[in-house]
């Protein structure tokens, strides 16, 4: 149950970069760059409930359960498939654009996104 809670970003770093690499636009990203993403988490076992509340109330909730397919969205709207994995205690997923993974570190949630050479790093304080 390490993972569920509330949290608040409290650091984030590449964050434009890895935008830009998505497609996000310049304004949409200007709007999200210091923006403190409150991040919703509920765990039942290995099922989960995981909602990212961005600017102007836009909010994607994501359900899976580890090992299995679910269906996914991503920021930008895209439908997919993917199965989170639990790797030494991160949760792991591979959406359509980058490779994802979340860890709790000193008690702080880290979300970690890769897109080639392009890392996105936020790390979130239980609110």
């Amino acid at each position: 149950m390490a993972f569920a809670g509330r949290w608040e970003t409290e650091s984030q770093e590449g964050y434009v970069e890895f935008c830009k690499l998505l497609g996000i636009p310049d304004d949409v990203i200007e709007k999200g760059r210091d923006y403190k993403l409150i991040t919703e988490v509920t765990q039942d076992g290995d099922s989960f409930t995981w909602t990212h509340h961005y600017p102007a109330n836009h909010k994607v909730t994501n359900t899976f359960c580890v090992g299995k397919e679910s269906d996914m969205e991503t920021i930008g709207g895209k439908k997919f498939k993917a199965t989170v994995s639990m790797e030494g205690g991160k949760l792991v997923a591979t959406f359509p654009n980058y490779h994802h993974t979340t860890e709790i570190v000193g008690g702080k949630l880290v979300e970690t996104s890769k897109a080639g050479s392009v890392i996105l790093k936020r790390t979130s304080k239980k609110m």
